[in-house]
Order: structure tokens, then sequence, then C-alpha cells
């Protein structure tokens, strides 16, 4: 795969910032908050899907090797971790926004707001279903269907639709000032 200058400065950008996002912690209630999902679909939206997916996949892949880029740390047990299956759902989150923005008639606050919520539904997907299997199956500690979707999933749905409107609007003006990579290849 050949990428060019201005594509690889600009994955590594969002490597670095996903990584930067991931320690940005925000407090609200009794909940924390990172910017991490933010940066994952500005990733899918202005690099576009493959490069999208790449820059969030090589960001999963440094923190299996050991590097911690993770909330806790990184290296392979990470594997093992109830939240393990949101960082999967980042990578095709990536893909997914990233051409469903580019499918769109216009490039518009709307389109890419449309296109994040998509993104969201897929990571909550793979978070929820990877944090009940490993819940139950691998680390032993039981939890039921319903508190996954309720701790994991409604709980966290306001301020995962905040940073979808955020990351859509930053996309709009992204796409203005020429920070947008088409998918022709």
């Amino acid at each position: 795969m050949h990428l060019s200058t201005k594509e690889l400065i600009l994955c590594a950008l969002f490597i670095a910032l996903i990584t930067v996002g991931t320690f940005i912690k925000i407090p609200v209630g009794t909940d924390v908050y990172t910017l991490q999902f933010l940066f994952t679909l500005l990733a899918g939206l202005l690099l576009g899907p493959r490069l999208g997916a790449i820059a969030v996949g090589t960001y999963v892949v440094m923190g299996l090797v050991g590097i911690p880029v993770f909330a806790s740390g990184g290296g392979p047990g990470y594997i093992a971790q109830p939240t393990f299956g949101y960082l999967l759902g980042f990578i095709v989150q990536a893909w997914v926004n990233g051409a469903w923005a580019r499918k769109a008639k216009q490039i518009n606050f709307r389109s890419l707001l449309e296109a994040n919520l998509v993104g969201m539904v897929i990571v909550y997907l793979f978070g929820l279903v990877w944090f009940y299997v490993v819940s139950n199956y691998i680390i032993n500690a039981p939890i039921s269907v319903w508190a996954v979707i309720w701790y994991c999933g409604i709980l966290q749905v306001i301020p995962d639709v905040v940073l979808c409107v955020g990351a859509a609007m930053l996309g709009v003006r992204g796409y203005k000032a020429g920070i947008w990579l088409d998918a022709k290849r």
C-alpha cells in the first residue's frame, strides 16, 4: 500500500489525537468520559474509510503490542478486558462513518451527524457484546444483558451523541478547510 506524505502525516496526527484523547478525562457525575471517540469519528470523516480505519487500527495495534496508549495501559492482555470491544468497534466505525460521509449528496452538518450516529451504533454493538461475553465467560464477573445495555449503553448515549455532534461540526470545518481526503483509491 502506498501512502502519500499528506496521508501519512494525517494518519499519524490522528493516531496521536486518539491517544491524547484517551487521557483527557472529563468527569460527569459518577462517570468519566474521554475524547477518544471524538477523534475516532473525526478520523473516519476526514481521512475516509480506508485511512480512518488504518489510523484507528494502528492505534489499537500499538496498544496491543504494549505501548501504553489505552486508558488502562496496553499489552496483549487487554483483549480480555470487558471494554476491548469498543476499541474493535472504533476501527469498524471509522471505516463505516468515513464511507457513509462520502456517499452523502452534500457534505454538511446533517450528513456528517448521520454518519457519526451510524458509527456510534456500530461501536455500541461491538462494545456491548464484547463486554457481556468477556464479563460472563472469561473473567467470571457475571452481568445480565439488561445491566450491560443500561450501564454501557443507555447511560452513555447522551455524552456520545454530544461527541457525534461535535465531530460533525468539526468535520464540516475540516471539509471547508481542505482537510478531507477523497476516497478515490
